[in-house]
C-alpha cells in the first residue's frame, strides 16, 4: 500500500465524503494495461483479427483496448512497426473529446512522451497539420521519435515554451490540447516518485503554470475553436479551479456540454474555492480510480464564441514556409535516383514543392506549414533521409511512413512458426534474402518496420542501433 501525503488525505476525504473508503481502497488493485490502435497504419478491425493479445474495449476511446497483464505487447514486433501505442487507458480520454477532423490545423502544446499527440494524428489521417510541442529538450526527443514510429507524415515537433508560440501564431490553430503539466496525483497509485515530490505548495505552482499555458493557448485558438484541458490530478485547484479562473479572464469561452462514459464523474462547483464556479462547470469531467478502470484524470472541452469564415487562416508571424526552389531541386540527383530505384512513381508525385532541406537532411513538410523560421524544431514533417556524399540514405521515418505497395522491393519477415527472423533483424542481424539489389521495404505482416539494402543474397541490416532489442 502507498503512503500517501497526509494532508493529501485530509483533502480527498473532504472531496469525497462516504467514497473516500472506496478510493482509498483502489491504491490497493493493480494497474490497468491498454494499449490504441494506430490507424495511421490498418483498421482495428484488421489488428484484431490476428488475436495477438487477451483484448477488452476502452469504452471512450474506439481504438482503444486493456491487455492482460500475461501479454506483452512492447515486446511484440508490431509495437516496433507502430501498429499500437500503449497508453494508459485515462489518458486517452482527453484527446478522444478534442475531435480532431482529417485538414485541421491542431497543436498539441504539452505533447510528451506523445500518446495524445499520435492519438490525435491516428484521426487526422495524415492531413492537415499537427503541431506538438514539449518544453523539455530530452522529452521532445523522446515525443519525437514516438511520431517517428507511428507513421506521421503532417507533424511538426517544437521545442518551445507556450509564450513563444503565441508570439507566433494568432487565431491559428482549429483545436488546441492542453495536457498540463500538474501535481500528478493521479498517477500516486503508478509512479511512487510522484508522491515524493507531492507538496500543497507543487499544486499551487502548478495552478499558477496551468493559467499561463492556457492564456497562451487562448492567443493560438481562432474563434469557435475547441479547447481541450486536462490533468492528471484530483486537486480542484488545477481543474475546476483552473477551468473557472480561465473563464474568468477569458469570458469569450463557452464550457461544452459532453457526453459521459460509465464511471466517469461531473466536475463540482463546490470545489471552485477561490473563485466564482462558471456555468456549465458539471460538464466538465473527473476520472477516479474507484469508479472505473483507468487512472485519476480531468478533462474540460472549451468552445471560443464566434465563427471565422470560409478559407481563414489565422495569422502566422513569419508566413509559410517555402520548399526548396526548382534551382535547388535540381542538386537532388542522389535522391532522385534513390526515387527512381525504390519507390513507385506516384509516391512522390506533385509534393517536389514541399521538399525541405536542413544542412544534409531532407524533409518532406505538410502541406501549408508554417514558418520554422525562429522556432527550435526537431522534426518540420517528415524526415526523408540524408545526403551523403554520392548517396541518398533513406530514414527510419521514410520505412515506417510507407505501405508496401509504395515500394518496388519488399522482405517479409514474418512467419507462422516463429518470429526468429523478425527478432533477428530487430537485433540488427544480416539476413540471407534473394533477388535484385538495392533498398527493401522490411515488412512484418505487411507492416513496414525498417529498411534493408541487399546486395549479393546479404541483405544488410539498416534498423537503426539506438532501437536494437
Amino acid at each position: 500500500m502507498i503512503k500517501l501525503p497526509q494532508e493529501f488525505e485530509i483533502r480527498m476525504q473532504d472531496m469525497l465524503k462516504e467514497a473516500y473508503p472506496a478510493f482509498l481502497h483502489s491504491y490497493e488493485k493493480e494497474n490497468f494495461r491498454s494499449l490504441r490502435v494506430n490507424e495511421l497504419k490498418g483498421s482495428t478491425e484488421q489488428f484484431l483479427e490476428y488475436g495477438l493479445f487477451s483484448l477488452k474495449p476502452v469504452a471512450w476511446e474506439k481504438n482503444g483496448f486493456y491487455y492482460s497483464e500475461e501479454d506483452q505487447p512492447g515486446r511484440h514486433p508490431m509495437h516496433e512497426a507502430g501498429l499500437y501505442y500503449i497508453q494508459e487507458p485515462s489518458a486517452m480520454a482527453p484527446a478522444a473529446y478534442i475531435g480532431a477532423e482529417p485538414g485541421e490545423k491542431i497543436l498539441d502544446l504539452c505533447a510528451a512522451p506523445g500518446g495524445k499527440t499520435t492519438q490525435i494524428a491516428s484521426y487526422l489521417q495524415n492531413k492537415g497539420i499537427l503541431v506538438c510541442n514539449e518544453i523539455h529538450p530530452q522529452r521532445a526527443k523522446i515525443l519525437s521519435e514516438n511520431v517517428e514510429r507511428m507513421g506521421i507524415t503532417n507533424a511538426v515537433v517544437t521545442n518551445e515554451t507556450p509564450k513563444h508560440l503565441a508570439e507566433l501564431f494568432e487565431g491559428y490553430f482549429d483545436r488546441i490540447l492542453v495536457d498540463a503539466p500538474c501535481s500528478g496525483e493521479g498517477m500516486f497509485r503508478k509512479n511512487e516518485e510522484a508522491v515524493e515530490e507531492w507538496s500543497p505548495e507543487n499544486v499551487r505552482l502548478c495552478a499558477d503554470r496551468q493559467d499561463e499555458i492556457l492564456d497562451c493557448a487562448d492567443i493560438m485558438l481562432r474563434e469557435g475553436g475547441r479547447l481541450v484541458y486536462s490533468t492528471c490530478t484530483f486537486a480542484p485547484d488545477e481543474n475546476e479551479g483552473s477551468i473557472a479562473r480561465f473563464i474568468k479572464r477569458h469570458p469569450d469561452y463557452e464550457i461544452e456540454k459532453i457526453p459521459l462514459y460509465d464511471g466517469m464523474s461531473t466536475g463540482v462547483a463546490d470545489w471552485c474555492k477561490d473563485v466564482e464556479a462558471p456555468e456549465n462547470i458539471e460538464s466538465t469531467i473527473r476520472l477516479f480510480p474507484h469508479r472505473l478502470d483507468g487512472e485519476g484524470h480531468y478533462l474540460a472541452v472549451l468552445r471560443k464564441k464566434g465563427e471565422v469564415i470560409e478559407g481563414y487562416q489565422g495569422f502566422v508571424k513569419n508566413g509559410l514556409e517555402q520548399g526548396l526552389s526548382a534551382k535547388e531541386q535540381k542538386n537532388l540527383s542522389d535522391f532522385d535516383e534513390f526515387v527512381k530505384a525504390t519507390l513507385n512513381d506516384d509516391v512522390l508525385c506533385g509534393i517536389r514543392d514541399r521538399l525541405l532541406k536542413f544542412g544534409d537532411q531532407l524533409y518532406l513538410m505538410p502541406a501549408g506549414m508554417p514558418s520554422v523560421k525562429g522556432m527550435k524544431v526537431l522534426r518540420p514533417g517528415l524526415h526523408l533521409g540524408t545526403l551523403k556524399k554520392n548517396r541518398f540514405e533513406p530514414s527510419h521515418a521514410l520505412a515506417l511512413a510507407l505501405k508496401p505497395d509504395q515500394v518496388k522491393h519488399t522482405m517479409e519477415l514474418y512467419t507462422e512458426d516463429n518470429d526468429n527472423m523478425a527478432n533477428a533483424y530487430l537485433n540488427g542481424m544480416t539476413l540471407n534474402h534473394e533477388g535484385e539489389k538495392g533498398w527493401y521495404l522490411m515488412t512484418y505482416r505487411g507492416y513496414s518496420i525498417g529498411w534493408g539494402k541487399l546486395a549479393g543474397q546479404i541483405m544488410k541490416n539498416h534498423y537503426p542501433k539506438g532501437l536494437r532489442k
